[in-house]
């Protein structure tokens, strides 16, 4: 099984539990419809890693998300993902009105940083930014979502059940591009003006 860190503990998620298309600007980036209800999909422990890989059959692209680790069925701590895509073949299955899981589930494709724990951190003033390359690609954070974390829960939990340890991604703001090998990114995760998280990832 792979892990994520919370502090300086080895956590084992069952499943990564990701929200498609929850940043409007993100939608139109891709030239997506706006969705009716929440766009949920799954990615395994397999998938886990804090590994940047630029390609995995075809190129990949980065999304950045706020993540959330589970305990006792509540979010109990907070961290800075990568949801990499295939999306050249994301593309063709959409087309195909197929399923995404081998555009978005493949191993490596859910990169992490260390969590933390939530405490008393205000879960409505995290927001993202990520640098590759010292640009600033993207930004964001609860406040542009269209489905709150508190409500993202309450879904997820309504049809699956969460165990401990499960991590719970977000959606991306705007911004998303390809994985070049040798790019540096460089994510940080903010509470307000603080920096909660900043983890630098080399692309293989």
């Amino acid at each position: 099984m792979y892990s994520v860190r919370l502090d300086e503990q080895h956590v084992y998620p069952s499943k990564v539990v990701c929200v498609g298309r929850n940043y409007v600007e993100h939608i139109k980036e891709l030239n997506n419809a706006i969705p009716d209800q929440m766009v949920v999909f799954n990615k395994p422990n397999s998938s886990v890693t804090s590994t940047l890989s630029s390609f995995h059959q075809e190129t990949l692209h980065y999304e950045t998300e706020i993540c959330f680790l589970i305990k006792d069925g509540q979010f109990s701590a907070v961290g800075l993902g990568l949801d990499l895509t295939k999306r050249e073949l994301q593309a063709e299955l959409k087309k195909q009105g197929l399923p995404w899981e081998r555009a978005k589930a493949f191993d490596g494709s859910a990169v992490f940083s260390r969590f933390i724990p939530l405490g008393d951190i205000d879960i409505a003033s995290l927001h993202l930014e990520l640098l590759i390359n010292c640009v600033r690609v993207q930004a964001g954070g609860v406040e542009q979502m269209m489905y709150k974390p508190v409500v993202i829960l309450n879904e997820l939990k309504s049809y699956t059940t969460l165990f401990d340890g499960d991590v719970i991604m977000t959606g991306t703001p705007q911004g998303v591009g390809e994985v070049h090998r040798g790019d540096v990114f460089l994510g940080r995760l903010k509470s307000g003006d603080k920096t909660l998280i900043e983890i630098e990832w080399a692309a293989e």
